[in-house]
């Protein structure tokens, strides 16, 4: 079954994923669809710094959109801030520095925004990483897992708040078609079980953000949910994680532009706002969340279970920052003689 599944998707990225793929989809557009000024919203891009995230940056800043740009690299994110509003014009472009592969960093972060924030109108996770060998963070999770399905559950968990304070709140998450050769391995989440295929790892975390934006559509009406595919895209962590990939698909491979034209489409568009919540996407249009005869769909069990082991890692997260807290306001303390 799995080398089906990889044929299979394969097969489907050559016709769909490719540069060609979108130029022959984006023929049928709405002309008008981008033509939206957000002037007054506001927009929190993880990643922004560079490829996707910076594309869609771009793009929300040239219609007038305040953007938080979440980075892990002061460096490269003041570049691109310059970059942005120098070709944008617009002055409204934020830094915040914040790897989002440090899980209690990220809730830090989130919980510090909604209290010094009014609103928030758009949240679109677009960080991730590929890594090869196993490494765990400071809390003790798997580093792919950490960035790609923890840092996009906490930041999100803790922003929701601040976005039902929103005029049409929407939250957007950058996945991967990678994801239709895996299904939800419940019963191990941080891949400790078998040796650690990178590219399997990613596709599985992948997966598991699709899992996710059903979960908060279905908890959360208020809020418009999506996650979608970028296509194959030519960033620089696809050249950094891919390189034979890479350097395969050479010119065959989307612009950062183009990756990004959905992600815009979703934030911004009045009919994106309008499509049913919770749904993956592909060039503007929803597509299967699985391929045909994969298996790989979850029970409503292994969903709970899921999102129940999800909110117990937040749970310890957060406790750990309280008791780091505390520990650092204990040793401010003067001690008395």
């Amino acid at each position: 079954m799995s080398l089906y599944r990889n044929a299979a998707w394969f097969l489907n990225g050559i016709h769909q994923y490719t540069r060609k793929g979108y130029e022959a989809t984006s023929k049928d557009f709405e002309p008008q669809a981008l033509n939206a000024s957000v002037v007054g919203k506001s927009f929190m891009i993880t990643g922004a710094n560079s490829g996707i995230g910076r594309a869609a940056a771009m793009a929300i800043a040239k219609k007038g959109g305040t953007v938080h740009m979440v980075c892990r690299n002061k460096e490269k994110a003041e570049e691109a801030r310059e970059d942005i509003i120098s070709e944008s014009g617009n002055t409204e472009i934020y830094i915040h520095i914040v790897d989002m592969s440090e899980t209690r960093k990220v809730l830090e972060f989130a919980t510090a925004f909604r209290n010094q924030h009014a609103s928030l109108h758009v949240l679109i996770n677009n960080a991730g990483c590929m890594v090869h060998r196993r490494a765990v963070n400071a809390e003790g999770l798997e580093m792919s897992f950490a960035t790609n399905t923890m840092g996009v559950y906490v930041l999100t968990k803790y922003l929701i708040p601040l976005l039902q304070k929103s005029w049409d709140p929407r939250v957007i998450t950058v996945s991967s078609g990678g994801m239709l050769v895996e299904k939800l391995r419940v019963y191990d989440l941080q891949s400790e079980n078998g040796p650690f295929d990178g590219v399997m790892v990613y596709a599985q975390n992948k997966r598991q953000q699709v899992v996710l934006t059903q979960q908060w559509a279905n908890a959360n009406p208020d809020i418009h949910f999506s996650v979608m595919h970028p296509g194959w895209v030519d960033t620089p962590a696809v050249s950094t994680s891919m390189p034979r990939f890479h350097q395969m698909m050479g010119d065959r491979l989307r612009t950062a532009e183009q990756g990004a034209d959905t992600v815009v489409w979703l934030a911004v568009s009045k009919a994106a706002g309008r499509r049913r919540s919770g749904q993956f996407f592909q060039d503007r249009r929803p597509v299967p969340t699985h391929l045909p005869l994969a298996w790989t769909r979850s029970s409503a069990e292994e969903t709970q279970s899921f999102m129940a082991q999800l909110e117990t890692l937040a749970r310890d997260i957060q406790s750990q920052a309280v008791a780091q807290l505390d520990t650092a306001q204990e040793s401010s303390e003067p001690q008395s003689v």
